[in-house]
């Protein structure tokens, strides 16, 4: 089964949040428990070092009561009882004698067989220094303290023995009690963390899969709010919206294509159907009519072949399926033969076209494709050039690729359509029928040839001044 975004972040959140708070507690609960276990020992210390130092140059009773070892789990008695400071003496029989003489004789024994001056804590005392230690009876966890008793000659004449038990936890059930308070409030607070912190980062998510599934749907209007606190989210947020805008703007470049298409090929058709029907209806038989007839309708078949090709190459560039010819050539040498191919078409209106290169105009390229180019810009000049009017190439070097002009002294583009002039079926002249205008698939052509090729086209236009269209291509040996 699949689960939601939402309840995994908060899961996780809540996880790696609990996690981090068990670790944190653990650490804190033993920080706690050694300051408290460390507190203890300085006060049962200082309760023993008191207690010693008020029974200084004092003689010490000594008690006739055997030693019980589990009297060390209650607080107080060991062998001799000051009632006045609550603690435990124990007594050494002579002044004079070392410590390590007198332990032998001192064998207090419980029924575990420990000699209770074997211990650490009472070692140390012996020696003069005061310390402490944890020891184990009957299942229960003891802090000792012990301090050594002086004589008037500054010998050691007994030790006070101090014995405090300690919480199985090692720490007071208050204490404990507080602590799991603070974990519950602490686990409670990581888990209204993790759902808003998940909720935060779920719900543009979620939007976001609404909007997906509209847009599949066939919506390309949907637009998702853009988080700006969160980066990848304010990214994911810009780029689907990006992504929409796109496809809305394809999808009305589609659009408009097929409407264009259909038109254009509508017009051929049209024409083609009403020929067939007209010879169809006796025109067949009249030698003289059908001449005219049979010419119109081979104009527009061809006009339709035209089309069909132009937009097989649109297509096929769109797919990066050009089938490209590159090699070394001349460029300035192409636009010669293709002037020289259109001279007829410009005599007619008296317009002259001329090439000039500056210098060696290797390129690599296409040369098919190239002439297509070249054709396609010079028929668009000619289209537009007034009668009588002069169309020039200039063809440069620019660093690493060479360019190519073709300038003409038309009526120009006005700057609100020069933007839009390789787009195609664009016509900036919106008077000129499709007979005299062409398909506005030209200059649409000649970019994508261009490009297919790695160089780049552009515009330059003033009106009243002609046009410039200019090509760049990449030099070749």
């Amino acid at each position: 089964m699949q689960t939601p975004i939402r309840t995994r972040l908060t899961l996780t959140t809540l996880a790696v949040l609990l996690i981090g708070m068990g670790l944190a507690a653990i650490l804190s609960w033993l920080a706690v428990e050694r300051l408290f276990l460390d507190t203890q020992r300085e006060n049962l210390l200082s309760q023993a070092r008191l207690s010693a130092a008020a029974l200084q140059g004092q003689p010490i009773p000594v008690s006739s009561e055997p030693y019980a070892q589990t009297a060390n789990a209650q607080p107080g008695i060991h062998t001799h009882l000051l009632e006045e400071q609550d603690a435990i003496v124990l007594a050494l029989p002579d002044e004079a004698e070392t410590a390590s003489s007198r332990l032998p004789s001192l064998d207090y024994r419980d029924g575990s067989g420990e000699n209770l001056y074997a211990r650490s804590e009472i070692d140390s005392a012996l020696n003069g220094t005061p310390a402490t230690a944890i020891h184990r009876v009957d299942d229960q966890r003891v802090l000792y303290a012990a301090a050594p008793i002086y004589s008037e000659t500054g010998q050691i004449s007994g030790i006070v023995y101090i014995a405090s038990p300690l919480a199985p936890s090692g720490l007071p059930v208050s204490v404990v009690l507080q602590l799991l308070g603070a974990l519950l409030v602490a686990i409670v607070l990581a888990f209204a963390a993790g759902t808003l912190l998940a909720r935060r980062i779920a719900r543009p998510l979620e939007q976001l899969a609404q909007a997906a599934r509209s847009v599949a749907a066939g919506n390309l209007m949907q637009q998702v709010p853009v988080d700006k606190d969160i980066k990848e989210l304010h990214s994911l947020g810009e780029s689907f919206n990006y992504m929409t805008g796109s496809l809305q703007k394809s999808d009305e470049t589609k659009n408009v294509f097929i409407a264009n298409v259909t038109h254009e090929l509508r017009t051929p058709l049209t024409v083609i159907k009403g020929t067939i029907e007209t010879l169809e209806d006796g025109a067949l038989d009249d030698t003289e009519g059908r001449g005219p007839l049979l010419s119109s309708m081979q104009r527009e078949t061809e006009r339709l072949i035209r089309l069909v090709n132009e937009l097989l190459v649109l297509t096929r560039a769109d797919a990066g399926a050009l089938q490209l010819d590159l090699r070394a050539l001349d460029l300035a040498e192409l636009a010669r033969a293709r002037c020289e191919g259109l001279s007829r078409l410009a005599a007619q209106r008296g317009i002259e076209l001329t090439v000039e290169a500056r210098e060696q105009a290797g390129v690599r390229g296409d040369a098919d494709r190239l002439a297509q180019v070249l054709d396609n810009i010079l028929d668009n000049a000619i289209r537009h050039s007034p009668d009588n009017a002069r169309i020039s190439i200039l063809i440069t070097k620019e660093g690493r690729e060479v360019r190519c002009s073709v300038c003409d002294q038309g009526a120009g583009i006005a700057p609100k359509h020069l933007p839009f002039i390789f787009d195609r079926f664009y016509r900036a002249d919106a008077s000129r029928n499709r007979q005299t205008g062409g398909t506005g698939l030209g200059l649409a052509i000649a970019r994508a040839l261009v490009t297919a090729q790695g160089g780049r086209v552009a515009a330059e236009s003033e009106p009243g001044a002609g046009a410039t269209i200019t090509f760049w291509l990449p030099t070749g040996p």
